[in-house]
């Protein structure tokens, strides 16, 4: 991480089913100073934007989950307009990751394994002007 990048004060969910993926993300974002939060589908990360009493300001968000899939959960955000303002940030190692981000209203993508100068660069592109959203 360049010692330049820092991103306080700011929440960041991590939605991936893969465990090693977001012990990484966490790592390297609270190294940044960024409060993380973290779920290992869709479903748990909906019960935990739903319950938490400070905002969260970008959700990164893997699309192959079980129980509940980023495609699942991107429309349920949508729906819910205390969560629907949150930008997100879609993570895959598919072919189309662009497409498929696009085609859900994100925020951008990155591609798996997530290059952490890339990760640093969307995040600021994603919050930079964002207002928090999704806090009761």
């Amino acid at each position: 991480m360049p010692a330049s990048v820092k991103h306080p004060g700011r929440t960041i969910l991590i939605v991936d089913d893969d465990p090693d993926v977001r012990v990484a993300l966490e790592g390297a974002l609270q190294a940044a100073g960024v409060s993380v939060v973290s779920a290992s589908h869709g479903l748990d990360a909906l019960r935990a934007l739903r319950t938490r009493s400070s905002a969260v300001d970008l959700i990164l968000l893997d699309l192959m989950m079980p129980v509940m899939n980023g495609w699942q959960f991107r429309r349920e955000q949508q729906q819910d307009p205390d969560l629907s303002a949150i930008p997100v940030l879609v993570l895959s190692a598919g072919n189309h990751v662009a497409e498929a981000a696009a085609s859900i209203g994100a925020t951008g993508y990155l591609r798996k394994p997530v290059d952490l100068d890339e990760l640093w660069s969307a995040v600021e592109r994603a919050c930079g002007g964002v207002r928090r959203a999704g806090g009761t």
